[in-house]
């Protein structure tokens, strides 16, 4: 090769697959372009680490986003449950020929024959308070979990919604994940404000004992719906310090020098 040509097929584009990477190695894998194989061997690698990091972004992403719609679906199953507290049958004289159940909206009397007869409550103002904000919480827990899903449904990155704006995308699946947590715990306060209730009136000395009553099946599926929201939109916020797609670039070595003569007379 003449001092005036210079080298043709090799350079330092980024390359981000295999075929380019081999097309590119076989025109510079003589040993004067050292410089550029290495910088094409840390340009797909940088790549790949890429392309598995943001694999890991979006399944710890679908994987929240799955945990708080099931938390949302139990969070809407418990509200409208009955058995939020059911009669108690510790002690001694208890008549067992009928159960009592009491939700936020009904009360129910199942008998022993069979027969079940539910009443609405009549005044929400004679309502006690723990049955009044319990109301008010899980409602906006409902109402906040449903605003999340639409936030973080456009936020995922397994979604096409503003994928030219990877930053702005992470910032929305963040807001959606925060909205998850503000869900689940408002959902936490009504049940635990309730189930608080319900253990102090059992434990104390004033109350009948025909008058106490046990957790229901509604505060257990509150519990969890409540944990799983919270865990889901936990996993969308963890997501906010990733890196964003596209957003990374590989690293910048010095390009070989081609067809540029230098003091000892070699070519490079």
């Amino acid at each position: 090769m003449g001092p005036s040509q210079k080298l043709r097929g090799c350079s330092s584009k980024v390359v981000n697959s295999w075929p380019s990477f081999r097309q590119q190695f076989l025109s510079c894998r003589s040993a004067k372009h050292l410089t550029v194989l290495f910088s094409l061997t840390s340009s797909l690698f940088w790549e790949t680490s890429n392309f598995f990091d943001q694999m890991a972004n979006s399944g710890l992403q679908l994987l929240g986003y799955i945990l708080a719609f099931l938390g949302f679906v139990g969070l809407i199953a418990s509200t409208t449950m009955t058995e939020w507290k059911m009669s108690s049958y510790a002690g001694d004289n208890i008549i067992t020929a009928q159960a009592v159940y009491e939700g936020l909206w009904q009360s129910c009397v199942y008998q022993s024959t069979g027969q079940l007869q539910c009443k609405v409550y009549d005044s929400l103002l004679q309502l006690p308070l723990e049955i009044q904000a319990a109301r008010g919480f899980m409602v906006a827990g409902i109402l906040f979990c449903a605003f999340g899903i639409l936030v973080a449904a456009v936020g995922m990155q397994c979604t096409t919604c503003l994928a030219d704006s990877p930053d702005i995308k992470n910032k929305v699946a963040l807001a959606g994940g925060v909205v998850f947590i503000i869900a689940g715990v408002l959902a936490f306060i009504a049940t635990i404000w309730y189930g608080d209730n319900i253990r102090r009136q059992f434990f104390s000395p004033s109350t009948p004992t025909n008058g106490r009553y046990e957790f229901g099946k509604a505060l257990y599926i509150g519990w969890g719906a409540s944990t799983l929201t919270i865990i889901g939109g936990s996993l969308l916020c963890c997501n906010c310090g990733g890196k964003s797609p596209g957003g990374g670039s590989a690293p910048r070595y010095p390009a070989a020098r081609s067809g540029q003569p230098n003091s000892s007379g070699n070519y490079v």
